[in-house]
């Protein structure tokens, strides 16, 4: 029988890195001159081992997101996922919604990705983001699951307080 999930992240190893051997980074929009700022650290939430990212989205300066991100090869090369539906995140926040966007060998800007939404509800939750529901932003190219690069967790696209933590990241069939 085929395993219907392949672990990306089971926070198995010590922080920041994991399972992979890459390492997971928090980004903000301060990189592009955004004032947004935020916190990633490994705890536990609600009795679970956790990547817990919080901080304070601003649109001031022209900025907007703060995002914990992964590369899903250590050295940043594209992995193919061409076999899996897509990818599953367990997550607990403060009920606002957030985003998955990938990164594949086509995207080429830092504003570039596809990206898919989903709402940290104040329980722990498994929530299944299908390929087919990633819409591309600023890019033309279709997502090709073949070369996928990254994998980021982002607050996004309005001045809002941050407050999520992921406790594992699988591929789903």
């Amino acid at each position: 029988m085929a395993a219907t999930t392949d672990v990306i992240d089971d926070l198995s190893q010590p922080p920041p890195l994991a399972r992979n051997g890459a390492a997971w980074q928090l980004i903000a929009d301060r990189v592009m001159g955004g004032v947004s700022n935020g916190t990633m650290r490994r705890e536990i939430v609600r009795g679970r081992e956790a990547i817990r990212m919080q901080g304070d989205v601003s649109l001031e300066n022209n900025g907007g997101f703060i995002q914990i991100a992964l590369d899903l090869a250590p050295d940043g090369a594209p992995i193919d996922a061409g076999r899996w539906a897509g990818i599953e995140i367990d997550v607990i926040g403060n009920g606002e919604s957030y985003n998955l966007h990938l990164r594949t060998a086509d995207v080429r800007r830092p504003w570039q990705s596809y990206r898919a939404g989903f709402v940290a509800e104040p329980e722990w939750r498994t929530r299944r983001l299908p390929f087919a529901e990633f819409e591309p932003h600023r890019i033309d190219a279709p997502l090709d699951r073949s070369t996928l690069r990254r994998i980021g967790i982002v607050a996004i696209g309005r001045a809002f307080h941050a407050d999520f933590a992921i406790g594992g990241v699988r591929f789903h069939a």
